[in-house]
């Protein structure tokens, strides 16, 4: 399936309905944005290393355990199946990007072959050294709700990373300044997870970023990384088992 045709054609004939107080994020990307990077998964991997998968992929963690296959692409489908355990971190896979406003269109489905399946992604600058492995911001879909979180201003900040990190290593509550403007950097919103296939939509404009699922926005937040002039990757980062069939990354500016 074509995902940037497949929606169109259901936004064309009412099918996805987005709430009538969110934006259409499809309909904004395709009417604004420009498609810089598309992929379908049909082809096999080349092995278990960090550039098996193909088309531009790059996993960060495979190379940690070679002899462990952690990205299957199977009948179209990228299968990811974490050696969390053995390679002392979950599976990191990323492709370039490029922009300052746009998002991804992912197609996927927690396959429920592993315990609490949850699915972390976003975007990464590596060259802002301002912030911890340039980790700029993230949605965490977990099997009870979905999180947005600007990690640029908030936990992988290097001076907010170190002063809570000292708390954090003394096991003591941390200070009530720290706390508030942490809490400030993310929003939560109560979803249940299943093993069904789901189009979600990640944008971000200007200072907000937004998340639909299968046509309608469920959580969105607003927060100064989040306009991070240039979002060099799109970035996975899965702990467990999760499949996906097609990804769609669109550039708005």
């Amino acid at each position: 399936m074509n995902l940037h045709f497949a929606l169109i054609s259901l936004l064309t004939t009412g099918l996805l309905m987005a709430e009538p107080s969110a934006r259409d994020d499809a309909a904004w990307l395709r009417g604004k944005g420009i498609l810089i990077f598309h992929d379908t998964f049909n082809r096999e991997e080349t092995g278990n290393g960090s550039k098996a998968i193909g088309n531009g992929w790059n996993s960060a963690t495979a190379d940690r355990v070679p002899q462990i296959k952690m990205a299957d692409l199977d009948a179209g489908i990228l299968k990811i199946h974490s050696a969390t355990k053995e390679a002392g971190h979950a599976a990191h896979i990323h492709h370039d990007a490029g922009f300052a406003d746009g998002g991804a269109i992912v197609r996927f489905r927690f396959p429920g072959l592993t315990k609490a399946e949850s699915l972390q992604l976003g975007f990464v600058d590596r060259e802002e050294k301002s912030i911890h492995a340039g980790h700029l911001c993230y949605a965490i879909l977990s099997p009870s709700s979905i999180t947005l979180s600007d990690h640029k201003t908030g936990v992988m900040n290097l001076d907010l990373r170190k002063r809570r990190q000292s708390y954090l290593d003394r096991k003591e509550k941390l200070p009530a300044d720290l706390e508030d403007l942490l809490k400030t950097k993310q929003s939560s919103t109560p979803w249940k997870a299943d093993t069904e296939w789901h189009e979600l939509i990640l944008v971000t404009e200007g200072d907000e970023m937004r998340l639909s699922l299968d046509g309608r926005v469920l959580s969105r937040h607003r927060s100064g990384g989040f306009a991070h002039p240039v979002k060099r990757w799109f970035s996975f980062l899965i702990p467990g088992t999760v499949w996906i069939d097609e990804v769609g990354i669109w550039k708005v500016n």
